[in-house]
């Protein structure tokens, strides 16, 4: 049994990366799949990609924004046209091997898994592998509500596949940055549970000067997330985010 899988993509100026990622869904052993890109008003050439890639194959599903919103508002319109019993995730600049799909699906199925997610090494601007691999050799293999509050896995998203029956609400909180973890935490807040297959199967790119990668943004975000977003009184949010802070310093 091979159900549908609606792969979920926000794109803003990614003509540089984005066909090397229809490439590599090209390259997928799982083909029944739909890929729901919405383009955030892009001010290179990334929307003329865009309808190239979609003249090519008809599981392609296009859409542009009216304005500039943020990676949130581009999830969320993705989501709303998703049509397949699994939602999977994937950034416009990271990669997936080939098998990633076939091998997240079957082990979602064989152990009747909900919420999946798979380790990720690191790539830099021009796709060459760092010596760098996220969640590889966690010593947890399941995590709740509280394991990621305390961030106990990355979680990254492009590794991420859902059932989508288990979510009650399909929307990303609007959130400039850090939206998709705090999507995870509204799912596994509902007595849900995330899974890791302890495999390295998405390349995750390393991009200078991306919102991501300034640390000390990401630590305010995190800290809104837990006041603003979780709703955490002061205690439980100093507890949650040093072990955040711990974790992101020893990995680095």
């Amino acid at each position: 049994m091979n159900p549908k899988v609606s792969i979920i993509t926000a794109t803003y100026n990614s003509a540089e990366f984005i066909e090397a990622l229809f490439a590599c869904l090209l390259n997928q052993t799982y083909e029944n799949w739909e890929w729901l890109i919405t383009d955030d008003c892009s001010k290179d050439n990334t929307w003329s990609l865009l309808e190239k890639i979609a003249a090519q194959d008809s599981r392609v599903c296009i859409k542009k924004n009216n304005l500039n919103q943020g990676a949130a508002v581009s999830r969320n319109e993705s989501l709303s046209r998703a049509k397949g019993e699994y939602l999977a995730f994937v950034d416009s600049d990271d990669l997936w091997h080939p098998e990633k799909l076939s091998k997240q699906i079957a082990f979602m199925q064989e152990n009747q898994y909900n919420f999946t997610f798979t380790a990720y090494r690191l790539i830099n601007e021009q796709g060459v592998v760092l010596n760098k691999e996220i969640d590889l050799r966690n010593k947890k293999t399941s995590f709740t509500y509280s394991d990621m509050l305390c961030k106990r896995a990355t979680l990254g998203c492009s590794t991420v596949v859902i059932k989508k029956d288990i979510i009650s609400d399909m929307t990303m909180p609007l959130l400039r940055t850090g939206q998709d973890y705090a999507f995870w935490l509204k799912i596994l807040k509902q007595q849900k549970t995330a899974y890791l297959l302890q495999e390295c199967l998405t390349d995750y790119r390393i991009v200078q000067n991306s919102i991501s990668r300034n640390k000390l943004k990401k630590a305010a975000r995190q800290w809104q997330i837990y006041r603003d977003v979780e709703k955490l009184n002061f205690l439980k949010t100093v507890y949650s985010f040093a072990n955040y802070a711990y974790r992101a310093v020893f990995r680095g």
